[in-house]
């Protein structure tokens, strides 16, 4: 088992985080794992992604130049990483702010998610990262899901239960929309 993906969006929305997590998940499960963040020169608002690379081998190099997929949260994300993902490969593209027109591969599968509208409708649009890690999780299947929501506690262990429940059920929540289409 080899997958790679390339998380993209602006900083501040939480990429390294569903990386951090995703590595994290990969680990637990005994793969090997690469992460490798770029961030751009602002703290918030500049570009940020991460690349990570889970294998049941060992992993020769982080870099990646054609992933197997990419979430891209942002415009400006889309425009430089759909070009990247290899034929048959999936891109999951955050349509709260990229117009879903703009997505225009069709050699690949691509997974139309509002996270930021599904995470204001569970009470905070900061949670979108987590909406698009539970849909990411759900339609690849290349970690479990239900491991991904167990280790939230262990992850943010400083964080009081409510913060853990909402962003589990933020998890659920993207991983249902890839289920039903809502």
């Amino acid at each position: 088992m080899y997958y790679d993906v390339i998380i993209a969006g602006f900083g501040g929305q939480g990429i390294m985080l569903m990386a951090d997590i995703l590595a994290l998940i990969a680990m637990k499960e005994e793969k090997n794992v690469t992460w490798m963040p770029s961030y751009g020169v602002e703290m918030r608002g500049g570009t940020a992604n991460c690349t990570v690379v889970l294998s049941s081998e060992e992993i020769g190099s982080p870099v990646t130049g054609h992933p197997m997929s990419a979430i891209v949260m942002n415009e400006p994300s889309l425009l430089k990483y759909e070009p990247m993902v290899k034929s048959k490969g999936f891109l999951l593209v955050n349509t709260s702010l990229i117009d879903p027109e703009k997505a225009k591969r069709e050699d690949i599968d691509t997974l139309l998610l509002p996270a930021n509208y599904i995470a204001k409708k569970l009470g905070n649009s900061q949670m979108a990262n987590m909406v698009a890690l539970g849909a990411f999780i759900e339609k690849t299947k290349v970690v479990t899901l239900d491991l991904a929501i167990k280790l939230l506690p262990e992850i943010f262990p400083e964080r009081p239960p409510k913060f853990i429940s909402n962003n589990s059920r933020a998890i659920e929540k993207g991983a249902e929309f890839v289920v039903t289409g809502k």
